[in-house]
């Protein structure tokens, strides 16, 4: 996961993300993984599968109107 996590991040600084971002990690070092995405700066959510995931998303969604 930690090859994931950098990989988010790079695609995170090439597009100039600015819109919060929701993640489900799971795998091989997934805690090492949703660290790095945790203290990268940008504003990552990290979920632990697809149902906090969605649930996260919509509570964001929820937040931004």
């Amino acid at each position: 996961m930690r090859r994931a996590a950098a990989g988010v991040l790079a695609a995170a600084r090439d597009l100039k993300i600015a819109v919060p971002i929701v993640i489900r990690m799971e795998g091989t070092n997934v805690e090492l993984g949703r660290k790095i995405l945790l203290e990268s700066g940008f504003n990552f959510t990290v979920a632990k599968d697809m149902k906090d995931a969605a649930e996260k998303v919509v509570a964001l969604a929820g937040s931004s109107r």
